[in-house]
């Protein structure tokens, strides 16, 4: 299957949606963030780019807020409004930014957006303090909202689709320690530990849109295929991004060993070459600076096995079930568009 990249203006209206995204969001998210205790503040105002590590105000780059930008979308193409679906893009985009204040200690990532992580700056107790606070928050947002039943059904969405990615984290972690992991473990893990927020976000803007049920498990199919998608492309950028475009270090995945989905698939492949890749896996300490095998050596195993090809294959099978979802999901042709633009800039992206 053939993907479909995304045309010159295709990419700047997804560039637009998302600007647009932050522009709504930000003041809002900032309102919440200056609740918290001034010292659990602080470190959300850095990890969100707002200030440096002195508290001083800055502009550091702060992320695409492609979560808040599917809330809105999935709410206007049902007919509502983005205004009316601030609360549950605030909600979602505090629940993704606890995760990755989280994921960067359980990984060891010293860098984030082209700059140092919060635990390296903080303290590690400090920045898993921050992403408590940011989760508890995120559930805080959605129980000031008025309709009570619609936000009893939304914090059930959250709280599952929460709970989903903390099982897809604990399974990744349990990976690292296993020898052997099967590529369907593996796709499973990335379902609930990426696209189960993703398809919340497009459910919850399709509730709050006012959408049907219909509408809304259409828009939340597609909000989990754009989430494996997502998580495809970003395994791919953990072996072959462009440090100097994604913020961390070349092979920062095979250097700590991950068992992404590209290796997986490498390793479950049956080649010699993956059974080379699983010898130097098992072999290899990743801690040592001596005798580890460099990444660059590693990718090229991947490669060799298959598994990038495969990984390749799957962002377009995704690709094409998202769409599919989003054409059952009745929505006007300019809001397909702009999700179909951010669904293709998903899959093309390189940070």
């Amino acid at each position: 299957m053939t993907t479909h990249p995304p045309t010159k203006d295709g990419q700047q209206a997804a560039k637009e949606v998302l600007h647009r995204a932050r522009v709504l969001l930000d003041p809002a998210l900032r309102t919440w963030v200056h609740r918290l205790p001034p010292p659990v503040a602080r470190v959300a105002s850095y990890h969100f780019g707002w200030t440096d590590s002195a508290g001083r105000p800055d502009s550091a780059p702060t992320g695409k807020a492609l979560r808040p930008a599917l809330v809105f979308s999935c709410a206007e193409a049902v007919g509502g409004s983005a205004d009316e679906a601030l609360g549950p893009a605030v909600a979602v985009e505090l629940v993704h930014n606890f995760s990755l204040l989280h994921d960067d200690i359980l990984d060891g990532d010293t860098t984030r957006r082209h700059r140092a992580t919060a635990w390296t700056v903080f303290g590690s107790s400090s920045a898993l303090l921050a992403g408590d606070a940011l989760l508890i928050h995120a559930c805080r947002v959605l129980s000031e909202e008025d309709a009570l039943p619609r936000t009893l059904t939304g914090l059930r969405w959250l709280s599952e689709s929460t709970t989903q990615l903390i099982e897809g984290e604990q399974t990744d972690l349990h990976f690292e320690e296993r020898s052997r992991v099967a590529l369907g473990e593996c796709l499973l893990m990335a379902e609930r530990k990426t696209a189960s927020l993703l398809a919340c976000a497009c459910a919850l803007g399709a509730l709050w849109g006012g959408g049907d049920q219909a509408q809304t498990e259409a828009l939340r199919r597609f909000g989990h295929h754009l989430g494996v998608l997502f998580q495809l492309t970003d395994d791919l950028l953990g072996i072959w991004g462009d440090p100097a475009v994604t913020g961390k270090p070349a092979g920062a995945d095979l250097a700590s060993r991950k068992k992404s989905l590209p290796v997986v698939a490498a390793l479950d492949s049956g080649t010699p070459a993956g059974r080379r890749l699983a010898e130097l896996y098992a072999e290899d300490d990743p801690e040592s600076d001596e005798g580890a095998t460099p990444p660059s050596v590693l990718a090229d195993l991947v490669v060799e096995a298959g598994g990038r090809e495969w990984a390749e294959h799957a962002v377009a099978d995704q690709l094409a079930l998202a769409e599919g979802a989003l054409a059952t999901a009745d929505v006007a042709k300019e809001a397909a568009e702009r999700l179909t633009a951010l669904l293709r800039l998903v899959g093309q992206r390189d940070h």
